[in-house]
C-alpha cells in the first residue's frame, strides 16, 4: 500500500502530542519493535513497509533520522481503570520526568525489575512520543502505565505500601532492608522531587557517589537511578530470609 497524502500529512503529525490526542494514534517502526507489536493485542492501524513503498516514499513518513524498513500506525489503548496500590506489589512514581529517552528506559527496566504499575505525573512526556516508543523497545506494549496526579497516588497507599523518595540527601540505599512492595517516587534530572510529593515520601533514600571527585557534582540520569533503585528493592527481597 502507498501512502496517500492524507496519510503522509497524519503520519507525519503524530510526533506531536496534540495530534497524537486527537486521533488516538501513534507510530511503531522498526522490525523489531513491529515483532513485539504483532506479540500484543494492540490494534494497527496501518503498516507500511520500504520493499513496497520505496526508501524514498519511506523517508518522508519516518520520524527516524535513518528510515526504518517497516512503519505502523497504532491504535492507542483504552486507559485501564485500576484499583488501589496493593500491598506487595512494587510502583514506580514518576515526577515530571521529560527526557524521551529517559522515559523509555524507565519503561523497559521496569518489566525487567517485575514492576506492577508506572504512575507518571500530568507534567511527564508523553509514553507514545515516538523517542519513547524507540527507546522503550517494545516495553510499552505490556506495562501497565498511567497519568495520574501522584498525590491522589500516595494518599491511596494504606499504611502497609511504603513510599520512598530519591533525593541527594537521604538514608544510603545500600544500608536499607527495603521490603518487597513499595511507591517509588522518582524526580525530575532538574528539579527533583516537587515540594509537596517530597513532604508525602516516608522514607528518603539516595544513590551515595564512590568517586571523590564526583561528590557535589550532578546527580545521577534519573533513568540510571531508577535501575539501581529497583535492583536493590529485588535484591533486598530475595537476600531476606524465607520464613516457613
Amino acid at each position: 500500500m502507498t501512502p496517500s497524502k492524507a496519510d503522509i500529512k497524519l503520519i507525519r503529525s503524530l510526533d506531536k502530542k496534540r495530534a497524537r490526542e486527537s486521533t488516538g494514534l501513534f507510530v511503531v517502526e522498526g522490525e523489531k519493535l513491529y515483532g513485539e507489536l504483532l506479540k500484543s493485542d494492540l490494534v494497527i492501524y496501518k503498516v507500511f513497509s520500504r520493499e513496497e513503498i520505496s526508501e524514498e516514499m519511506m523517508s518522508k513518513i519516518s520520524h527516524l533520522s535513518t528510515p526504518s524498513p517497516i512503519l505502523a500506525v497504532v491504535k492507542k489503548p483504552s486507559v485501564k481503570n485500576d484499583p488501589k496500590p496493593q500491598r506487595g506489589k512494587l510502583y514506580l512514581a514518576l515526577d515530571t520526568v521529560k527526557d524521551p529517552g529517559n522515559m523509555g528506559t524507565i519503561i523497559r527496566l521496569a518489566e525487567w525489575f517485575g514492576v506492577d504499575t508506572i504512575f507518571c505525573s500530568l507534567e511527564c512526556v508523553d509514553i507514545y512520543n515516538p523517542k519513547v516508543v524507540q527507546s522503550a523497545m517494545g516495553s510499552l506494549f505490556r506495562m501497565n502505565i498511567q497519568y495520574k496526579d501522584l498525590k491522589e497516588v500516595i494518599r491511596q497507599c494504606t499504611p502497609d505500601i511504603p513510599v520512598y523518595g530519591t533525593f541527594l540527601t537521604g538514608e544510603n540505599i545500600y544500608y536499607e532492608s527495603l521490603p518487597e512492595g513499595a511507591m517509588v517516587v522518582l524526580g525530575s534530572e532538574s528539579f527533583g522531587i516537587c515540594n509537596e510529593l517530597s513532604q508525602m515520601v516516608d522514607k528518603r533514600v539516595h544513590i551515595p557517589s564512590f568517586s571523590i571527585e564526583a561528590k557535589g557534582g550532578e546527580s545521577l540520569n534519573v533513568a540510571i537511578a531508577a535501575a539501581v533503585i529497583c535492583s536493590e528493592f529485588r535484591r533486598s527481597s530475595v537476600l531476606k530470609p524465607q520464613i516457613g
